[in-house]
């Protein structure tokens, strides 16, 4: 029988993984890991940096290898990034190894919390704000074909943290 002993917090850039991330591994007494900060590490460069210096295919391989050196972390719940999943058989390795978690948020949900922050961001740094939706919903029919293979699905914007917690604590010894 398989121990989980990871949660990898999956959803479309923006849906608020980090924040989700951080507060589930505080309530469980986990470490936390942002992916795209050990990414960032490894590549010695910004995601923004590397999406520009060298390509979208540079910046996935070096997600899956970074990914994929997480595998002998415990008691760590993963954020990662929103196309994670998508790419490779990223999200075969995620379900096989760990729990995940998809924090589905609408594209009208998304489009609000992208537009403060789309600079940051390399996939929608050029899109103008009258595309902006229409990107997301696009992208996102693409994704969730990956997302919704997630063993939790959560779709409310005020996550229940102790309802949350006993998910994962049911799902640990799967």
């Amino acid at each position: 029988m398989l121990k989980f002993r990871i949660v990898y917090i999956i959803g479309f850039m923006g849906s608020g993984k980090t924040t989700a991330g951080k507060k589930l591994a505080g309530k469980l007494g986990w470490a936390f890991i942002d992916l795209d900060k050990k990414i960032e590490e490894k590549a010695g460069k910004t995601i923004s940096g590397i999406f520009s210096s060298e390509s979208e295919n540079a910046f996935r391989r070096i997600e899956a290898e970074v990914l994929r050196s997480m595998v002998n972390q415990t008691e760590t719940v993963i954020s990662t990034g929103g196309g994670t999943p998508c790419f490779g058989d990223n999200m075969d390795f995620m379900l096989e190894t760990g729990i995940t978690i998809y924090l589905k948020r609408t594209p009208a949900q998304l489009k609000k919390r992208l537009a403060e922050s789309s600079g940051e961001r390399p996939l929608i740094r050029d899109i103008p704000d009258d595309q902006l939706l229409y990107f997301i919903e696009k992208k996102l029919a693409q994704r969730e074909k990956w997302y919704n293979k997630a063993r939790i699905r959560i779709e409310s914007l005020k996550i229940n943290y102790t309802s949350l917690y006993s998910l994962v604590i049911s799902n640990l010894d799967c």
